[in-house]
């Protein structure tokens, strides 16, 4: 089972991307049950649902988009139907019905579309809608929302009560106005409207010539407000039924309600079902703008982010038009541990945790800005130990509560594992604390697990060259103006470019050379062998990539030749066909003069014919026989030109191995200089260069300032005597 902890969720900025994700939702019950996203505690179910967003992605850059999921939270009409003899009002049925005919929809549509939405469809498979509940709520409400006037019996003979009602109230007021008119009884606005009721605007000196009830008077007074008699009595009968039509309403409701409490489960299911198309589409919406993308997904133990881009950074440097930078990182069976070196500044805890971060979320359903080629696998445990780890709660300090940490890590840690400790074993003395870091990683090592590390510890660095299955790495720095480059190179340490970063920052050089004295010179030489090795590492991939392009540009140009010297030769072979053709011709034609003027000498019309034919017969004996002059003469050239170059070729190789021979005569013939203790050495084929502390039994121990080793004196090469 897949169990990670929070506090690496937090370690990781996971929270932040839920956020940045969440935002996406279209609905408040989305985005709530989006932030609670926490890694799958099964790799299927994980699998899945990134099958899922990514389905829905494509819809979003394709022609069959998806429908609109959106709808109105109907969580209090369940709770609502969970309780007993409850009713629920107009407004509570038109959201249930939203929530049915936007289920219906999407059902629909991924039924049609079942071959594209593969696994969206399978989802929307597990829901079964019943369509009851739509055509109960479409019977009693109508599109406005209001109660159809046909909601039952007894309520279309109230509303056609209270129409005729209307009506007669409308001729009895229009009545009294005329004759209030004529009387001349009426101020010149005639009529008004008080509490929804039509009144006759009577002169003040005239209100006891109306009959009627007053229902107030003008702000100056002028003006009495009065409803005549006749409309009076009739709006109380019109009271009457509307108080009948607001029972029967109420009644029809409530059996409406009744009806659809069975249900209840049902419209949590589609609820529950909309919350998770809600999800779906945010995490697609959110992958969208990251171009997060669906790697390829192994059972094996590998681990490979080619080009990956941490998501938050990358948002964050879009809003600023800033540049970010991808890296290209991989673990595996036999490189699972990586120890990240380097000066600070240079982006080693943000590739530390763009691997985290990433790997998080595609164990929660959340695509991933990588390459497509790239390659990942689950685990079932994520270990951090990430930023400034000082505890004011517990009042432990870094060092105590890093401790703490690496205890859990050693309960936890197995080969199921991936770690990631920024500035590993800081906070303490850094002889101690480096040494006790050196343990702490053997049994990481040991058990297998995964992980990455920054650190600036040498013995760390030196302990990951001497693991088989770990290896080193360093954030590249611009040797000349000592910026950060920000990537990321595997196989060697980095240096921390302490002094060079120190004087760049404007420190005195004295105050900097006293610094250097104060420390081990072993520290200094090894810290600056790690920095020139770099400086070559930038040099030799600058002189890499400038042959490349050479090799690029003479590959291009030796296919134009090629090209070239293929047209010239198919032109060549057709200029010489064309004047072998007419040297033919005129060979034939001096033939047939000569015919022409025997015949006009002697008159041998026979002998003319037998000649001709002749000359006829021969030509075509060649037709049938012999190839074209031309192509015998290109072949012969061919097989001409293959021969010469394959002799020139074998010479130039005899060659190179009579001077390889002879170099090699001259190197055993030359006299070796006899090693001596003191004496500067390498080893044959090696750069680094080490002093001879002690010789032994033809066995010397060699001493290159951090370490020392023991090596045949026939495997060494003289450098320098030393200086007396």
């Amino acid at each position: 089972m897949i169990q990670i902890h929070s506090k690496t969720l937090l370690d990781l900025e996971f929270p932040t991307v839920l956020d940045q994700a969440a935002s996406h939702c279209v609905t408040q019950l989305g985005k709530d049950k989006l932030l609670e996203t926490r890694p799958f505690q099964n790799i299927e179910t994980a699998r899945t649902a990134l099958l899922e967003v990514n389905q829905y992605k494509v819809s979003l850059e394709g022609d069959n988009r998806i429908p609109n999921h959106g709808f109105d939270a109907i969580t209090s009409e369940l709770n609502l139907l969970g309780v007993e003899n409850s009713t629920l009002e107009v407004g509570s049925f038109r959201k249930i019905l939203s929530v049915c005919q936007t289920t219906a929809e999407l059902l629909s549509f991924f039924k049609k579309y079942n071959q594209f939405y593969i696994h969206l469809f399978e989802r929307s498979e597990e829901i079964h809608l019943d369509k009851t509940i739509s055509e109960a709520i479409k019977g009693i409400i109508d599109r406005f929302g209001e109660i159809r006037d046909d909601a039952s019996p007894d309520l279309a003979v109230i509303r056609r009560a209270m129409n005729g009602m209307k009506g007669k109230i409308n001729a009895s007021f229009m009545t009294a106005l005329s004759q209030a008119a004529a009387g001349e009884y009426l101020d010149e606005i005639k009529e008004s409207i008080i509490d929804n009721r039509r009144v006759l605007a009577v002169k003040a000196m005239y209100r006891k010539k109306v009959k009627g009830a007053a229902m107030g008077t003008s702000k100056t007074g002028s003006i009495v407000f009065i409803e005549p008699a006749a409309t009076l009595e009739l709006s109380r009968e019109l009271n009457n039924l509307l108080f009948d039509e607001k029972e029967e309403i109420k009644k029809i409701l409530k059996q409406l309600t009744e009806f659809i409490r069975p249900f209840r489960e049902d419209l949590k299911a589609y609820q529950n079902y909309l919350i998770e198309i809600d999800v779906i589409s945010a995490k697609a919406k959110y992958s969208k703008k990251i171009n997060g993308v669906l790697p390829s997904i192994t059972k094996e133990r590998n681990l490979y982010l080619k080009d990956a881009f941490h998501p938050i950074l990358y948002l964050s440097n879009l809003k600023k038009k800033e540049k970010t930078f991808p890296q290209t990182i991989g673990l595996q069976t036999n490189k699972r541990i990586i120890v990240i070196s380097g000066p600070n500044a240079g982006g080693k805890s943000i590739t530390l945790k763009t691997v985290g971060l990433l790997q998080v979320m595609l164990q929660s359903g959340f695509l991933i800005p990588v390459d497509p080629k790239s390659e990942l696998c689950f685990f079932d445990r994520i270990l951090t130990d990430i930023g400034d780890n000082q505890s004011i709660e517990n009042h432990l300090s870094t060092y105590s509560y890093r401790l703490k940490m690496m205890n859990q890590f050693l309960k936890k840690c197995n080969d199921k594992t991936l770690f990631l400790i920024d500035e590993f074993g800081t906070g303490s003395d850094p002889e101690l604390g480096g040494a006790l870091a050196e343990t702490f990683l053997e049994v990481f090592y040991e058990r297998e697990a995964f992980g990455i590390i920054t650190t600036h510890y040498s013995n760390l660095k030196m302990l990951a060259n001497e693991l088989p299955h770990a290896v080193n790495a360093n954030m590249q720095f611009d040797q000349k103006t000592l910026e950060p480059v920000y990537q990321l190179h595997i196989g060697e340490a980095g240096s921390s470019f302490t002094f060079e970063v120190a004087q760049k920052n404007g420190i005195p050089y004295s105050l900097i050379n006293k610094a250097k004295k104060k420390i081990e010179r072993s520290k200094v030489r090894f810290d600056k062998t790690i920095a020139d090795l770099q400086k070559e590492r930038a040099k030799l991939r600058k002189t890499s990539e400038s042959l490349k392009s050479e090799e690029d540009k003479a590959k291009t140009e030796s296919k134009q030749l090629e090209e070239i010297n293929t047209k010239i030769q198919q032109k060549l072979e057709s200029y010489q066909e064309l004047y072998d053709s007419n040297q033919k011709l005129i060979y034939l034609g001096k033939k047939i003069d000569t015919l022409a003027e025997n015949f006009l000498n002697n008159k041998k019309k026979k002998q003319l014919i037998d000649e001709f034919l002749k000359i006829v017969a021969v030509e075509n004996s060649k037709k049938k026989k012999d190839p074209p002059k031309v192509k015998k003469e290109v072949k012969a050239k061919e097989k001409e030109i293959e021969k010469e170059v394959t002799q020139k070729v074998a010479v130039i190789r005899e060659k190179k191995k009579k001077e390889k021979a002879i170099e090699k005569k001259k190197e055993d013939n030359k006299p070796k200089v006899e090693l001596k203790v003191g004496d500067r050495v390498r080893m044959q084929d090696g750069r680094a260069i080490g002093i001879i502390d002690s010789i032994e039994k033809k066995k010397a121990i060699v001493n290159y300032g951090m370490f020392t080793t023991n090596v045949s004196i026939t495997e060494l090469e003289f450098v320098e005597r030393k200086k007396k």
